[in-house]
């Protein structure tokens, strides 16, 4: 997987736009040499961030860019990568496939030599073939559908479990509760999709009854028909695989409706915002599959405290993994001595038991992890911020 090979022509369609625009881009080279500033042998090793600073999706994007400055902050006050600082470049994609791809494009130009972003899947998705096209190795923190894996292309790597592993945690968590009869409802980007369709599968082959899968337009006010449906099946347990924006009105309707079994959402719902959308009285019965959050985490107390101090506020989701995404790039640019694509992919690769908040971090062939670290959460009624409920070991 070391070999550097244009892949533009099985990419995804909306990479073709970028073309243009990455055939003038410098690609990045080593630390003697290579892009505008990031892989020259002066100035700062720019590394660029995708997020969404701006949609229905906003709240995350000062979590992982705050989580991912704080790690910058630390490199640089230990001196840097062979005495030159790392610079965080930030782009807002806004959740959407089409800001993406300009984003992208934007970072390519500026620079960068390694992404550290992604959050949601359908808006990352088609920019592997322009960061690829481009020698700019990834490491994603968040976004975790199988159809990032699937492209195979040699300098993608995620930290985050994938869709596969996170549907193995609900399916087991159905099991545990009891439940025999299950449905799903996604909203139909790549990442819910794939997660809907990954739980499905788990789930009959675990003999759980998959009551029914149903399909929903993202951005509307009005979900009486799932609801319904929902109250009339009775599934002992329904899971959300989309974000909480919708979720949030999912869970009331389909409770005024009279449903009452467990609801249980994707890691893109797993926000106090949630709580705030359904409204007091209506997340009783919510539960998410979710990778922990620094609250969580034994002996966080003081990495909390300095991302207080940067932040001015309380870290939330991916804060966490979009920390340990700079300190995975930095550590193999160190370790290859060169921010060269093939050189960098290589040291990514040979990453043993590099230590992380998911646990030591070893890359499977595929560049994903060896365990996906999925645990249940709750919404703590005080707060409506998700706790740890079940963390499914034993």
């Amino acid at each position: 997987m070391n070999t550097r090979t244009p892949r533009l022509a099985r990419a995804l369609s909306l990479a073709a736009a970028a073309s243009a625009i990455i055939l003038t881009a410098g690609c990045s080279g080593g630390l003697a040499g290579g892009g505008d500033d990031g892989g020259s042998e002066e100035g700062p090793i720019k590394l660029g961030m995708l997020a969404p600073f701006s949609g229905s999706e906003s709240a995350f994007g000062d979590y992982m860019q705050n989580g991912a400055q704080l790690a910058v902050d630390e490199i640089n006050a230990d001196g840097g990568i062979d005495g030159r600082e790392l610079e965080l470049v930030v782009e807002d994609d806004a959740c959407d496939a089409t800001a993406a791809v300009s984003a992208a494009n934007k970072l390519v130009t500026e620079g960068i030599v390694a992404s550290v972003g992604g959050y949601c899947s359908g808006a990352t998705l088609p920019t592997l073939p322009i960061f690829d096209e481009a020698g700019i190795p990834m490491v994603i923190p968040a976004a975790n559908s199988n159809e990032l894996v699937k492209q195979q292309l040699p300098g993608v790597f995620l930290i985050n479990g994938t869709g596969t592993q996170q549907a193995e945690a609900a399916v087991t968590y159905a099991q545990k509760s009891g439940a025999t009869t299950v449905a799903t409802i996604d909203d139909a980007t790549a990442y819910s999709a794939d997660l809907a369709k990954s739980f499905v599968e788990q789930a009959e082959a675990a003999g759980l009854e998959v009551s029914f899968e149903a399909t929903v337009t993202p951005g509307e006010n009005d979900y009486a028909a799932v609801a319904t449906q929902l109250a009339s099946e009775k599934p002992d347990l329904v899971y959300w695989t989309g974000y909480y924006q919708e979720g949030g009105l999912i869970v009331r309707q389909a409770t005024d409706a009279g449903y009452e079994g467990a609801f249980l959402v994707g890691d893109g719902s797993v926000d106090a915002k949630f709580a705030e959308i359904a409204g007091n009285g209506y997340t009783e019965h919510v539960l998410g599959t979710f990778t922990q959050t620094p609250d969580m985490i034994e002996g966080a107390e003081d990495w909390i405290a300095d991302y207080e101090e940067l932040a001015g506020g309380k870290p939330g989701p991916y804060s966490t993994q979009s920390y340990d995404a700079v300190r995975v790039i930095a550590e193999a640019i160190k370790e290859a001595g060169s921010t060269e694509f093939d050189e960098v992919v290589a040291a990514l690769e040979g990453l043993k038991d590099f230590d992380t908040f998911a646990g030591p971090l070893t890359f499977t062939e595929d560049h994903t992890l060896s365990g996906g670290g999925f645990v249940i959460v709750g919404i703590d009624p005080a707060t409506g911020s998700f706790v740890l409920e079940d963390d499914l070991q034993g």
